[in-house]
């Protein structure tokens, strides 16, 4: 292999650099030169040049014990992370040698890696499993034998195909309930594989100074983040026949247990497999994937991930796609394709005449070919990459492994065999491409040269003077912008179908306005301007929803990365069911690093606003009504919140371990929503008011490395909450969230002991804190804490109070909101602060529960004006008729005010058009509260 001079350089300086003393060796000069991983690790332990030299170390795939004891328990931790890691990088640099030096066979270079990764985690749970032994003693068996926590590699690590700086996606699991025998202590079965899994995790994942040895991703167990890290053979059978989805059936494809068989692994076999393969052939997996596929490439573009050799058109991963495909459609009826390798089941495939062979070899070869430069571009730093390199280094070190004479050369090597795995993937899964628009030239040439004269002699846009306007402005405007010759090319040729989409459905100029809004925030990024282009669809949606709603444009156009979700029109106007959300947000992070918070913030983020537009499509289209948009907005909110605090969670106790009594199903740490969330009637812009509580008694410290106060831990964890949700990102802000309805308001503790805050309430609240109690419920938590908040609010609200007192409290509460806040006169009237208006029966509401609840405690159970209204009536506080009148204005304001949201108006009606609900409510105020 010829090196460039520059790398030839390099590489004898940095071989200068470590061995002064010794006669410059070639192969280790141009390791050198490929890799800045070897120079680290040969600078840090030069001793390891010897094994290069060992040709028959480099010549053995044998993968020995990474311990040399048997007395595993015997080992210290720090000993053994510092021996998992030195054997790491010694096998790593071997890897890095036989590749990029010896050219060593792909299959042969991630099958090794394979071998060595299982060598790792097997060595690790061996000594995690005698650590925690050592203290517990073993669960066993009815015949007495130790039983075992069985470890599945997921993905590239199951198919014997892990690429070389990879994380590790792993689950756990064990045969059954049991109790140990033997050791100091005795515990369940659970908690002693809990502690095993975590030992394990730590002595693989944690970064000392020797690194780390694999970044571990538990994610794709069972319920993701928030489910337990261990589960019997038991539950996870029931999960995956109950709960189990198309995207895990895809994941145990390759699922493969690690380690030394034992008996239990046919039985573990056994129970998965009628999940992953169907007896029939089940040909709509093609729908499934075809959908995933879609969100990759969501993915490659929100990213600018173009470069990108497993995720982008043609990639690694529409490879692995075509063939497992066919492995879920068939493989109930073929155990052969029951194999967790690519090119096991590929050939597999062609030997059933279900891929003709050559098109297996197509694939086949193209695949090697591009995992053949993922391992390059990995091994030159050990970072998990697949994008091809934008650095002059990089691009020569790529060169010269091709062997090409430069780097445009080796990019065309690349881009054939992707065009060849894409035609393959089309042919397979690929939508049907939308058909071509024809484009008026009408609308070519007022593009090309606006002017009065092209639209009114062609008679476009009812020769509407102010669409020229329009368009003039707009084209001028985007000449002053640096778009590069592709970008205008393609600008050039949408907006031409985009004016003819405008005039074609008589939009106001209004709606133009709004959609170039859109165009305007795109207009430097190509790759969106093409979403428009090859998706006629998603251009039609995109004016169906500008003109549906102000607030739908308006959102666009502030996060045009939602654009993606105008492609699919299915999807768009299709909500979850309320109790999906939860689930759908910790799939969507599946996606995320968990070690990359700034990706899970805009995460979070991406994920609201995604679906805050299918809530507002459906909303603007009228397949939601008012009440229904409000409970998706709602739900929406508390997953995320739910997400928040299960982040917030684990970089608290990575940090500083666990607090006493704690563990990740039970944190002691609970969430409790007012207002608009807790009466479950959020609107599009609406914050969020929390106040978060705890029960910790204040005795005893985490179990971390680094010690604090367990009280310290969930104050800092509601910091930290607060940072997630405020810090303003390239998408914004989460939520705008309002803590100051807690005990002594902005000045008080930022989370408390729920204790506490029950004898706040009962000593020191005022009466507008109890009304916001009225509203209040508990979103997140475990269920003890779930059940003790319900108690202390029935405690509260049915205290017996002066009716006097109350009454004076109420109205002059609600006179100071109305002096603060009142907009319109005369013949306006403010939906929400006017006379007769939202809020007076939002005080109403809580006055009744106020007044009344210590005769009827059942008033309370509700934290929604409607239903606390229909309890009122239903124990005679208030007459039926006054219940139907309140409930009709509530309802009718709530439309209103969601109407004007929408358009993006001020919150004002003309009192006329509300006189009776106005009439209405006023007469009962006056009754009640006068």
């Amino acid at each position: 292999m010829e090196l460039a001079q520059g790398l030839q350089q390099l590489g004898q300086q940095r071989f200068n650099e470590i061995f002064a003393d010794k006669q410059a060796e070639p192969n280790v000069v141009a390791l050198l030169a490929l890799s800045d991983f070897a120079f680290r690790i040969l600078a840090q332990h030069p001793h390891f040049i010897d094994y290069l030299h060992n040709d028959q170390w480099l010549a053995s795939r044998d993968t020995s014990a990474v311990f040399d004891t048997q007395s595993l328990a015997q080992i210290a931790e720090s000993d053994a992370f510092q021996t998992l890691r030195e054997y790491r990088n010694l096998h790593w640099l071997k890897l890095a040698y036989l590749d990029l030096v010896l050219k060593n066979d792909i299959r042969d270079s991630i099958s090794y890696t394979s071998q060595l990764s299982e060598q790792l985690i097997d060595s690790a749970y061996r000594w995690a499993y005698a650590q925690v032994a050592s203290v517990w003693g073993k669960p066993t068996d009815e015949q007495g034998d130790a039983m075992p926590m069985l470890i599945l590699g997921m993905g590239k690590l199951g198919g014997y195909e892990l690429n070389y700086s990879s994380d590790i996606d792993l689950i756990f699991t064990y045969p059954y309930q049991v109790e140990t025998q033997g050791g100091r202590k005795s515990c369940e079965a659970q908690v002693f594989f809990t502690k095993v899994a975590q030992k394990t995790i730590a002595a693989l994942n944690q970064v000392t100074p020797e690194g780390q040895v694999f970044r571990v991703d538990m994610r794709l167990r069972p319920f993701g983040d928030s489910g337990p890290l261990v589960m019997s053979f038991n539950a996870m059978e029931e999960y995956y026949q109950e709960q189990g989805r198309d995207w895990e059936r895809y994941a145990m494809l390759k699922a493969r247990l690690l380690g030394t068989e034992s008996s239990y692994w046919q039985e573990f076999y056994d129970l998965l497999r009628p999940f992953v393969y169907r007896k029939y052939i089940d040909f709509s997996v093609i729908e499934s994937l075809r959908k995933m596929k879609a969100l990759i490439a969501q993915d490659v573009r929100r990213k600018g991930l173009t470069e990108n050799i497993k995720l982008g058109a043609g990639g690694i991963r529409e490879a692995e796609f075509v063939v497992q495909a066919l492995q879920m459609i068939r493989g109930g009826r073929e155990p052969s394709l029951q194999v967790q390798s690519f090119c096991k089941a590929l050939q597999a495939l062609a030997k059933l005449n279900e891929v003709p062979q050559d098109v297996a070899n197509t694939l086949t070869d193209g695949y090697l070919f591009l995992r053949r430069i993922e391992q390059y571009l990995q091994q030159f730093d050990d970072k998990q990459t697949q994008t091809l390199p934008q650095e002059d280094i990089g691009q020569m070190r790529l060169s010269a492994l091709l062997e090409t004479s430069n780097y445009g050369d080796a990019i065309a090597l690349i881009n054939q065999q992707m065009r060849l795995i894409h035609d393959e993937f089309n042919a397979m899964i690929g939508a049907e491409d939308d058909d071509e628009q024809d484009v008026d030239s009408r609308y070519e040439l007022l593009w090309e040269k606006p002017s009065i004269e092209v639209i009114s002699s062609h008679q476009l846009f009812g020769q509407n003077i102010e669409f020229f306007n329009i368009v003039y402005d707009f084209k001028v405007s985007g000449t002053k912008r640096k778009l590069g010759g592709r970008g205008r090319d393609v600008l050039d040729k949408l907006m031409p179908l985009l004016l003819q989409q405008a005039d074609k459905c008589g939009c106001e100029s209004s709606i133009l306005k709004r959609v170039l809004a859109v165009v305007e925030k795109v207009i430097s990024r190509t790759a969106y301007l093409e979403l428009l282009l090859e998706n006629p669809g998603a251009l039609n949606q995109l004016f169906k929803l500008c003109a549906h709603s102000k607030w739908i444009g308006d959102h666009l156009a502030c996060y045009p990365i939602l654009l993606d979700e105008l492609i699919d029109p299915a999807q768009l106007y299709k909500t979850l069911p309320l109790s999906g959300y939860e689930q759908e947000i910790r799939q969507y992070f599946l996606r995320i690093d968990e070690n990359d918070l700034e990706l899970q913030m805009e995460a979070l983020r991406q994920f609201k606003q995604t679906h805050q537009l299918r809530i507002a499509a459906a909303d603007a289209t009228g397949v939601l009504d008012v009440m229904k948009v409000s409970d998706h907005l709602t739900a929406l909110s508390e997953a995320i919140v739910a997400q928040c605090v299960n982040l917030a969670w684990q970089q608290m106790v990575t940090r500083f371990g666990y607090p006493p009594e704690a563990n990740d199903d039970e944190k002691g740490f609970a969430v409790i929503a007012y207002g608009k969330a807790g009466g479950v009637e959020l609107g599009y812009d609406s914050d969020l008011d929390l106040v978060f509580v705890h029960n910790c008694d204040g005795v005893g410290q985490t179990n971390g490395d680094k010690q604090i106060d367990a009280r310290q831990f969930y104050l800092k964890l509601a910091q930290r909450l607060l940072h997630l949700f405020n810090t303003r990102t390239a998408s914004g802000i989460l939520y705008e969230l309002d803590t100051r309805l807690r005990p002594e308001g902005a000045s008080g503790l930022l989370a408390i002991n729920i204790e506490t805050f029950r004898e706040y309430q009962l000593k020191q609240a005022w009466t507008w804190e109890h009304q916001a109690l009225v509203r209040a419920r508990m979103t997140y938590g475990q269920a003890s804490l779930h059940a003790r908040f319900n108690e202390i609010r029935n405690e509260v609200l049915s205290r017996q109070r002066d009716e006097q007192k109350l009454r004076e409290d109420v109205v002059k509460m609600r006179q100071k909101m109305r002096d603060h806040l009142i907009k319109g006169s005369g013949a306006e009237f403010d939906i929400k602060q006017g006379v007769g208006g939202m809020a007076d029966i939002e005080f109403l509401a809580q006055y009744f529960v106020l007044k009344n609840a210590y005769a009827q405690p059942k008033i309370t159970q509700y934290s929604d004006n409607i239903r606390i209204f229909a309890s009122a009536a239903e124990h005679d506080f208030i007459e039926p008729i006054e219940m139907q009148q309140l409930t009709s204005a509530y309802c009718d304001y709530r439309e209103l005010y969601h109407q004007v949201s929408l358009r993006q108006e001020a919150k004002l009606v003309s009192l006329e058009s509300v006189q009776n609900d106005v009439s209405a409510v006023t007469t009962i105020w006056q009754k009640y509260l006068a």
